[in-house]
This record gives C-alpha cells, structure tokens and sequence, in this order.
C-alpha cells in the first residue's frame, strides 16, 4: 500500500523556517471548510465546527485506504482563516467580534461523491450538529507571504509583523484572510512548542 505524507510532499507550504519569512504561491487545493464567527476560546460554533471536519476527514482517509488503489495518508492539520468585517475592531483581546473559517486539506484524489459518502456515514455514526454547514472547494490562494511561529498563540504578534513588513518591503500589500496552520497537537503538547504557520496572501504588485 502506498503511504504519502501530504506535509513533506508540500514542505514548502507546511514547514516554513520560523527564522525568515517565504514568499510562497499557493496552488488551487481541496478543502472541506466550514464558517463561524464568534470567540474560539468559548463559542460553541468553533467547537461544533471542529466536531465536523475531523470526522469527515477521517472518514475520507479510510475511504481511500479501502479503495483501489489503496492509498494511506496522514490526515492534515487544521487550518483557519480570521479576519472581521471591520478589520480596525478586530482585538486579540475581545475575539467576540472574530469571524472565521476552519478547513483542512483533502489530497487531490477525494472527490465531491466521495464527500457526500463521508457526510453519510459520519450523519449515520454521529450526526455532529454542524454537519450540514460543511463544503467541500477547490480554493487557490496565490501568492503569500508565511513563517513558522513556535509557542502560545497569543505570542503571535511578532511573527505576523514580521510577515507584514516582508510583504510592504517588497512593494506588495496584503490582500485576503490572515491565515493560520495549526502543526501540533494542543492538547498534548507544551505550549511552548506549539508550531502554526502564519500565512498572509499578498498582492504581486502595488
């Protein structure tokens, strides 16, 4: 059986150095999303959220695992985009305001029917209370701007005015949702080491 691990094939997108900022370009990929808004430390809408697109990717990955050929793969991280429609009001400190949408990537090999199989059987096994808000797009994201950041995620702030800065000293601005990639395992490992990729879609020119 063949085995892929979609994080080394794509280094590139899920490994940056937390030293220096990349430039990037982001080809089309698959993602189940689903969107919400609210604090994600207290909603209840980020957690129902969460409840929906790890089972389903689960469920996707023992999809193809069965199929022929049969294919093994690590399911990937959670990703988010944030952002609020008024972007002067968007606080780290009161996140009520925070819109967002969380996603993970589906190889090239999941398919639409093969997603309805997969909302089926996890409707079937545990009908999680979102379920009906997930999708399933093909979403291209271009040109960015990302590190990695090592640590708590309210110690972000430098690494995102690292990349900021990258992107205005190369004559570019930033366009799109600032996106995040989330490589560890929270509840298991010290916050300390908690590795995130901070992503930032930028313009080519200005």
């Amino acid at each position: 059986m063949e085995k892929i691990d979609f994080k080394k094939t794509l280094k590139h997108l899920y490994q940056p150095s937390a030293k220096d900022v990349a430039r990037v370009e982001v080809p089309a990929m698959n993602f189940l999303m689903i969107d919400g808004e609210g604090d994600p430390n207290t909603s209840q809408a980020f957690k129902d959220a969460v409840e929906v697109v790890f089972p389903l990717s689960y469920a996707l990955k023992f999809m193809v695992k069965k199929g022929t050929p049969a294919i093994d793969y690590g399911v990937m991280p959670l990703e988010g985009l944030w952002w609020a429609d008024d972007m002067s009001m968007f606080s780290v400190i009161d996140k009520t305001n925070w819109k967002w949408t969380l996603m993970i990537m589906q190889p090239d090999v999941i398919t639409g029917e093969m997603v309805a199989a997969a909302i089926s059987e996890v409707r079937k096994k545990k009908n999680p209370a979102a379920l009906a808000n997930v999708r399933f797009v093909a979403w291209p994201e271009g040109v960015c701007a990302q590190i990695m950041h090592i640590g708590p995620f309210t110690e972000e702030g430098p690494a995102v005015a690292k990349v900021h800065r990258f992107i205005d000293a190369c004559g570019c601005k930033r366009i799109g949702k600032h996106h995040e990639i989330y490589l560890s395992d929270i509840r298991k490992a010290d916050p300390g080491k908690w590795k995130t990729v901070i992503r930032q879609p930028m313009s080519r020119y200005l």
